[in-house]
């Protein structure tokens, strides 16, 4: 413990004297993150603080080559040791890169996959999953591409809370300091010199970056944060003989992992690109609440000390009671994302109206298989007559109340073509010389343009919406029935059926 507490003492120590350096050189470079409208912060702010966190991470074990213990003993150069050491110094690369000129979103994603598969290659690898209520999930293959979305997912995800201050920092501590505690239970000293080294680094660095914020880690800190807690979770569950193994530290990152998960899925669901910037992570709605950023970081605070407490409650509880714990932790993530407002996108309407739309769309439906129906026997029709009745047939389905449709194939000094044709129709209830007037009618007109714009026709259609309201599939059915008759239009002869 001694030692655990030496490593801890001085990447404090460090870190606190290191950051104040990189703040100075940050502002003598002009190397500061400006506001804008994503942002919270309505200052430049210097941005250079990843190095700080680096440097005291790394620099007790540097120290430790000339001081040897029982525990630094385990400090040997093996092939996860540099795995750990190049993988982590490849993510702070580019996220210093990154926060000096700007890169390519694709350049700094393919880096951190190379510096996944650089750990994969170390040992650091998700063998399975041990369930909490009994038995296990071996991956196999599947080994891979489970520990790279974990990598992927760990780093992005304590990336993306990097939005207020302090919250970042203050997150990856507490985590830390939880799962320190299990690997010193689980007599695991190796990963936890680790642990207690990221410990001091953050909370020496959360001094100066605590609200208000007098300067930030940037990308290369929270890069290396990411990983280095990715890879440490996995190194410190490898030989644990808890009945949840690498959940343990999937509960006590929930936090970011909860909000690099629900970010795609909701941008989806609004139809904006997967991995577009925005201002609805978990802070940004906390914030929209009317909490002040320093109450909003507090709460984010006490939401990963409690997981974090959860997460050693059930190394110390019965499979049944691990259950019951990850239950309830469900329950208050549904709860919670409830009280944010993130489940209007699920209000039984929208999801009844989606689910209506997709089904639709596949022509599952009675009344889509029917519509289409009657569109294979226009484009089966075989004189202009009969297409007209068909046509007069589907508007008929879909509420409308008169129609006409105007032809020309008469095509000047051309022998034998045929002149304008036109056909109407109106609903029985329907007055054409009375009710073309009234309010509220949707009147439509549809120009018959095929291919190289070519003019069959036009087709009117007017509707009383006082009658009868526009269905959500209205004008999707006309726009099909307009394609419907181009397309027989354009195999249509008119000389042979004159």
């Amino acid at each position: 413990m001694t030692t655990l507490s030496t490593i801890f003492i001085l990447a404090l120590i460090i870190s606190l004297a290191v950051t104040p350096l990189m703040k100075r050189v940050a502002q003598k470079y002009n190397l500061v993150d400006l506001p804008d409208e994503r942002k919270v912060h309505s200052t430049a702010i210097p941005r250079m603080g990843g190095i700080a966190v680096f440097i005291a991470f790394f620099a007790p074990f540097v120290s430790f080559l000339f001081f040897s213990t029982t525990i630094t003993e385990l400090l040997i150069i093996n092939k996860q040791v540099i795995a750990l050491v190049v993988g982590a110094s490849l993510v702070f690369g580019v996220g210093l890169w990154d926060d000096i000129h700007k890169l390519n979103p694709f350049i700094k994603f393919s880096i951190q996959l190379i510096s996944t598969l650089i750990a994969y290659w170390g040992g650091m690898r998700i063998y399975g999953f041990v369930l909490p209520w009994g038995g296990g999930i071996s991956l196999g293959w599947f080994s891979l591409p489970m520990t790279v979305f974990w990598f992927l997912v760990v780093i992005n995800g304590i990336n993306l809370i990097d939005g207020l201050d302090g919250l970042d920092a203050g997150v990856t501590l507490f985590v830390s300091l939880m799962l320190l505690v299990l690997c010193v239970t689980d007599e695991n000293f190796l990963t936890a010199m680790g642990f207690a080294a990221l410990s001091g680094a953050t909370l020496g660095f959360l001094r100066y970056n605590f609200n208000p914020a007098s300067i930030f880690m940037g990308d290369s800190g929270s890069y290396f944060l990411g990983y280095m807690l990715a890879a440490m979770a996995i190194m410190g569950s490898v030989k644990s003989q808890a009945a949840v193994a690498i959940l343990i530290p999937i509960i006590a990152l929930g936090v970011p992992l909860l909000d690099v998960l629900w970010s795609p899925v909701r941008r989806f669901l609004l139809g904006r690109r997967l991995f577009s910037p925005d201002k609805e992570h978990l802070h940004h709605r906390l914030l929209s609440l009317g909490l002040s950023q320093r109450l909003a970081v507090w709460i984010l605070y006490g939401i990963t000390i409690l997981m974090g407490i959860l997460s050693i409650l059930m190394v110390n509880v019965s499979n049944e009671q691990s259950s019951m714990i990850l239950l309830l932790i469900g329950a208050a993530v549904i709860l919670g994302m409830r009280k944010l407002g993130y489940f209007e996108y699920f209000d039984i309407d929208k999801v009844y109206g989606w689910l209506k739309d997709v089904t639709d769309q596949v022509g599952i439906t009675h009344e889509r298989r029917s519509f289409l129906s009657i569109q294979v026997d226009i484009a089966h029709s075989t004189d202009l007559t009969e297409v007209w009745q068909r046509i007069c047939e589907a508007l008929e389905r879909l509420g409308f109340d008169m129609a006409e449709l105007s032809l020309n194939f008469r095509e000047e000094g051309v022998p034998g073509s045929v002149g304008p044709a036109s056909w109407e129709w109106n609903h029985a209830a329907f007055d054409r010389n009375k009710d073309v007037i009234k309010e509220c009618l949707l009147k439509l007109e549809l120009p018959l343009l095929g291919k190289n714009n070519e003019k069959f026709g036009t087709l009117w259609l007017i509707k009383d919406l006082e009658r009868d309201a526009i269905s959500q599939y209205t004008l999707r059915r006309v726009e099909s029935l307009r394609r419907t008759i181009i397309r027989f239009m354009e195999k249509f002869d008119p000389a042979k059926n004159a």
